[in-house]
């Protein structure tokens, strides 16, 4: 779930599409009711939505990560999120790419699922 015109969300569809995902894009006026209806906690939130499996999936999450989470299954996560759009996640590549962290939420806890130095996207 995506507005229509975000450019980064839609590098985002295209690095998952290039690792193999198929994407269903729904072009939505705000992503916030979904983001309600699915528990993303504040602070959390960013500009794309997206469920799979059970699980949310927030904002620039990379493709090998959203991989994991489907290859573990962990009942206690609701999803994962990249909070705002920092520049070296996928479809935020840039210069000067940023370090950033996936945080996980279990049982309304953010706790970090993995980090990234930002330069790295993809295994």
């Amino acid at each position: 779930y995506k507005r229509e015109n975000c450019g980064c969300c839609s590098q985002w569809v295209a690095h998952l599409e290039q690792n193999g995902y198929g994407v269903d894009v729904r072009n939505v006026d705000s992503t916030l009711p979904l983001q309600l209806r699915l528990g993303v906690p504040d602070g959390l939130r960013a500009c794309h939505t997206a469920e799979v499996s059970g699980y949310w999936i927030e904002g620039h999450v990379p493709a090998d990560l959203i991989g994991r989470l489907l290859d573990e299954r962990p009942a206690d996560v609701e999803g994962l999120a990249v909070p705002g759009m920092p520049v070296g996640s996928p479809g935020m590549e840039g210069a000067n790419p940023h370090g950033y962290s996936v945080y996980a939420v279990e049982a309304g806890d953010r706790v970090v699922y993995a980090t990234r130095d930002g330069a790295r996207t993809a295994p």
